[in-house]
């Protein structure tokens, strides 16, 4: 049985999400940029915080762990690469370990790059992976401590998951990132189309996040850096994908 996930929208972009196991009634959270919006989500479903799974450090991603911890007793789990800028880790994570919520596994991807040591989690029962600050809705994070090969090794992971996973990422991101790819590639049809779907469902006040790793294959620039169109209309047929990307990156710096 997959795992119930509820999106918790916090500050002023930023989404932590509620992941409940029905069978078991454990409920882990995602990040914790606030801890105001998480306990009314919690509070209206009656439901217990048992895990706080964090993908870094910045203060957006964490500022609330320590006052959810208090209030529940959580145990709370992060990157071991990490572990000294982050609050007090019950389970310190690398590559390739395994967190369980309820029933279902989750692995820990490394995806360094807006940060050292970001992590992601992906539970594939639920066909879920959280990317916080690296793959996001047609975009991804500003690469403040990782380089261009960092960013690009750790996006081409996750677009080696199933096309049919759910990207759950950390903001509200996607109109801004929906008008910088139409630079890039204004002719992509996909894109436009998607571009004029997240328009609207922001007129309509709706979250455009998750959204599907297949529509990120096809319109997100991140990661179709390596396919030959996007090349061409770079100007760059010859350079190699890290190159490309690292074109992209600063383009969208200076958007």
């Amino acid at each position: 049985m997959p795992l119930e996930i509820v999106t918790v929208p916090c500050l002023s972009d930023n989404y932590a999400y509620l992941l409940h196991d029905p069978a078991t009634g454990t409920t882990a959270l995602v990040d914790a940029p606030a801890a105001a919006p998480i306990e009314a989500a919690l509070s209206a479903r009656g439901w217990r915080l048992d895990m706080i799974l964090i993908t870094h450090h910045h203060g957006d991603h964490i500022d609330a762990v320590e006052t959810l911890r208090a209030a529940h007793g959580a145990r709370v789990a992060g990157a071991a690469a990490d572990a000294h800028r982050l609050p007090p880790l019950d389970l310190a994570l690398a590559e390739g370990d395994s967190v369980q919520v309820g029933a279902e596994l989750g692995r820990v991807i490394d995806v360094s790059g807006h940060t050292l040591g970001h992590i992601a989690y992906y539970f594939a029962d639920s066909a879920a992976v959280f990317t916080a600050d690296s793959l996001m809705a047609l975009g991804c994070g500003r690469l403040f401590e990782g380089d261009a090969a960092t960013m690009w090794a750790s996006l081409s992971r996750l677009a080696a998951l199933p096309r049919e996973t759910w990207v759950f990422s950390g903001h509200e991101y996607t109109a801004a990132n929906a008008r910088f790819a139409l630079t890039i590639e204004p002719d992509n049809p996909a894109l436009q189309a998607r571009a004029a779907d997240v328009d609207a469902s922001r007129a309509e006040g709706l979250p455009t996040v998750p959204s599907q790793l297949a529509d990120e294959l096809a319109t997100n620039p991140f990661l179709r850096a390596g396919l030959p169109e996007v090349k061409s209309a770079l100007g760059m047929e010859q350079a190699s994908d890290v190159e490309v990307f690292a074109e992209i990156r600063a383009r969208k710096d200076r958007f």
